[in-house]
């Protein structure tokens, strides 16, 4: 009989579910409780009003006129003396709603994050005052430095709205919506008196007037909709009156295209229209709060009383679930950690590590221990055994994945050693061959047939080097970089069509140049393949201070950048050879040949509309040293 290996996880988890489910009535309750302490705020709204909400108020009333005498002190229609009145109002503002902030106690985190963040704006208006004095800022700027400090109080607001139920939710931020319009028309009384001065509307002034009007339009459409009867009435009144139809029209001739050429007869009016609607919107806005207020205490009463008399039966279920909760939890992560741990070492340690092993070694051992997890719980225990038989079959497939590997490998480079010594014995019979032939036409054939035969020979070394071998060809003497691009040339069908120009007095060691006139046929061919057949290939060379750059350039269609940035990868990191890319030989050729030597291979855009290959040799394997004959 198999030993005990513990209750399945299912009745555990049962049992861990079960009291939890039967106290979600009184869960509800226990989260009420935890919102008391909003409650109990909400009867402090009053206090946050005194302390807060009108003193900030009062000091964004100073901020926007302030904001308007800025910026018709830097146009001209302002004396210095009568600025300096009204910075002296907005600091005493300023000052006032500092201490009294200071002196609330228990405010919510969100809004002293609020708090701390206008306080940083406040600190930014001396920077801003001198820019006025200075004249270096334009008023734009000076309007927008302004904002950022009123959008901030506001910002605290939207944290002080702290009503007790979604309908009265709404409304308060319904009002507070339009409080954020009515600063908005303060911003566009600022930028209609920039106007003025001017004349005419330039293009700056005219978007930013035109994100203005959109905004303050759509809040007071927004925030009209989610008002009752009582607080839309006057907002109402005050939309359908003249002053505001008035009003609207002078936005819509600054918005206009017309006025960039000048302004019409009616300019003169809109700062009395503007100050015509700040003033009806200012007392509207003033009542509507103090409606908002109103209605507050009495809904945080009531949601009081319930918090109270909902009481905390929750708190007696919550314990006992937690308590159950604990118990069997500690065992289960106990048991389900050692299980991640031990197949997390297999997944990033072990098997890793012996398919890294395989590469080198195909034939190496190859056991692994199975994991050894203390498992009390049934589903624990299977889940164990069922790693082991992954493990396994992950062990004999790597294994099986290595051989074949090495075995292709094998095959590839025996056909390509047998063709290697076939074509090098052939290149030998037709340079032969061609010694002795004077017919034009004949040696004329025996060059092209000798050709063909080069390049089979590349083709074959491409086998040994997808097969981490050195091809046979090496040379003990540095070769002229000239004579290495143009034995690269010579390994390509369309070679006529390529064309070497001025190549610096540097040579290549003997160990590189096999590799690097490999690598260089591999992307001229690429080259002349991919670009139209009369366009003409050129090779340029470039000597660097850490070695010389050779670039290819054609006059193909290009690619897309995606795939180039793909290749280019490809080309970074020498991915491992993988038989479902056949297409990809030569890349495949080229990245191995370019990290054997330390070379970087780079694609971009030509601007000829084809690809640019640059190929950055290494001051390593260049020589300054005569070239001899190898």
């Amino acid at each position: 009989m198999p030993p005990t290996r513990g209750r399945p996880i299912a009745l555990k988890l049962l049992i861990l579910l079960t009291v939890p489910l039967l106290s979600l009535v009184g869960l509800w309750v226990f989260a009420a409780v935890l919102t008391g302490g909003d409650g109990l705020r909400l009867l402090q709204i009053n206090e946050l009003v005194r302390n807060l909400a009108n003193p900030s108020e009062q000091m964004n009333v100073h901020l926007q006129t302030e904001r308007l005498a800025s910026v018709e002190f830097m146009i001209g229609k302002r004396s210095a003396g009568s600025l300096a009145k009204q910075r002296a109002l907005t600091d005493s503002t300023i000052g006032t709603f500092r201490k009294l902030a200071r002196d609330q106690p228990d405010i919510s985190p969100e809004m002293a994050a609020q708090l701390t963040q206008l306080n940083d704006r406040l600190d930014r208006l001396p920077k801003i005052r001198r820019q006025v004095d200075g004249r270096t800022s334009t008023p734009l700027s000076v309007i927008d430095g302004f904002s950022e400090i009123v959008d901030a109080s506001f910002r605290m607001h939207d944290t002080m709205i702290l009503v007790p139920d979604m309908a009265l939710y709404r409304q308060a931020r319904a009002v507070s919506a339009l409080g954020e319009a009515k600063d908005i028309l303060s911003r566009e009384q600022s930028v209609i008196a920039v106007v003025l001065s001017r004349g005419r509307v330039i293009k700056g002034e005219r978007e930013a007037f035109t994100g203005m009007v959109a905004t303050r339009r759509l809040l007071y459409t927004q925030a009209l909709s989610h008002l009752d009867a009582g607080l839309r009435g006057p907002y109402q009144k005050l939309v359908g009156s003249p002053v505001y139809r008035e009003f609207e029209e002078a936005e819509d001739a600054i918005r206009g295209q017309a006025v960039l050429n000048g302004l019409p007869a009616t300019a003169a009016t809109w700062p009395i229209d503007a100050n015509n609607l700040w003033t009806v919107v200012d007392l509207n806005q003033f009542k509507a709060v103090q409606e908002i207020v109103r209605r507050v205490t009495p809904a945080a009463n009531g949601i009081l009383v319930k918090i109270g008399v909902a009481g905390g039966a929750g708190l007696l279920a919550v314990a006992a679930s937690l308590m159950l909760s604990f118990r069997f939890r500690r065992r289960l992560v106990r048991e389900l950690a050692g299980l991640r741990d031990a197949a997390t070492e297999l997944a990033e340690v072990r098997l890793a590590g012996l398919v890294q092993r395989l590469r080198g070694n195909p034939t190496g051992p190859v056991e692994l221990a199975p994991l050894t997890v203390k498992a009390e719980t049934a589903e624990v225990a299977d889940i164990v055994q069922a790693f082991n038989t992954v493990q396994s079959t992950a062990v004999d497939a790597a294994v099986s994945q290595a051989k074949l590997r090495h075995g292709v490998n094998q095959v590839f480079v025996n056909l390509a050693r047998r063709n290697q010594s076939l074509l090098h014995r052939q290149l030998l019979q037709l340079d032969s061959m061609e010694r002795q032939t004077e017919e034009p036409d004949a040696l004329d054939d025996l060059f092209k047939l000798d050709h063909l035969t080069t390049r089979m020979r590349r083709h074959a070394e491409s086998l040994i080097i997808l097969s981490d071998q050195a091809p046979g060809r090496g040379w003990r003497n540095p070769v002229p970089i000239v004579d290495v691009l143009r034995a690269a040339v010579a390994e390509v069908e369309e070679y006529q069509r390529v064309e070497v120009l001025q190549t610096p007095p540097l040579s290549l060691t003997g160990a590189a140049v096999a590799d690097v006139a490999h690598l260089m046929a591999e992307l001229i061919e690429n080259a002349t393949l991919f670009s139209p057949p009369k366009t003409r290939v050129d090779l340029r060379t470039t000597q660097t201070p850490h070695g010389l750059t050779v670039e290819i350039e054609d006059r193909g269609l290009g690619l897309p950048r995606p795939e180039l940035d793909e290749l280019n990868a490809r080309l970074a990191e020498m991915p491992e050879f993988d038989l479902a890319q056949s297409d990809r030989l030569g890349l495949f050729v080229v990245s191995r040949l370019a990290a054997r030597q330390g070379i970087r291979v780079r694609l971009a855009p030509s601007p000829y509309g084809g690809l640019t290959a640059s190929v950055m040799l290494p001051s390593a394997i260049l020589s300054d040293q005569p070239a001899l004959a190898h």
